[in-house]
């Protein structure tokens, strides 16, 4: 697995830089994980159709509204993609194992794409695939500001409300959970087919 990291980036630039490594999974064969975090803006899904009151970048991933901020590690995966779903699989596995060790009250609601504590989302997850290979990722609020996450139902759900791992008690650097993530995909991603 090749790690990119980026740190703070706009989401236009990530946009154009993760279609150049998107173009480098598919001709290299290897797997490339993308690093890093954005200015404050909220991203919208491809199939969303609600107008929402702040504004939004449309995007080309699954799912509605994201909000993205600094305090926020995002994970965006170019992998090649044989079986969308033992990918998907795979990705969640890396962030069960996280959670477990870190705070194993988060559990993953696969109706509502997402880790949760109780009605409280910490991670959000969007994917597309295209060519064999994935595009797009996992959004984690490691510490970011509520008030600016909180103008918008997370992935516009009626009773959700974002929290965080530092909302939670759970004070990592955004460099201590990449390294752990890191790790823990390693592992879920030890065997060549996915």
């Amino acid at each position: 697995m090749i790690v990119h990291k980026w740190g703070e980036i706009g989401y236009n630039e990530v946009r154009e830089k993760m279609q150049e490594v998107h173009q480098f999974a598919k001709n290299d064969g290897q797997n490339h994980l993308i690093l890093c975090s954005h200015p404050p803006l909220f991203t919208v899904g491809s199939a969303e159709k609600k107008c929402f009151n702040v504004e939004v970048i449309k995007t080309d991933r699954g799912g509605s509204i994201t909000c993205h901020s600094p305090g926020q590690n995002i994970y965006y995966f170019c992998f090649g993609v044989k079986n969308p779903a033992k990918f998907y699989k795979k990705v969640l596995t890396a962030f069960e194992a996280f959670f477990m060790k870190y705070l194993p009250e988060v559990t993953y609601n696969k109706e509502q794409a997402g880790f949760y504590i109780q009605n409280r989302k910490i991670a959000s997850l969007g994917f597309r695939y295209s060519q064999g290979v994935s595009l797009h990722g996992v959004a984690l609020n490691v510490d970011v500001d509520l008030d600016f996450h909180s103008q918008v139902n997370p992935c516009n759900l009626e009773g959700i409300v974002p929290t965080s791992l530092a909302n939670e008690g759970i004070n990592l650097t955004q460099e201590a959970v990449n390294a752990a993530v890191v790790h823990f995909l390693e592992e879920s991603f030890n065997d060549a087919a996915i």
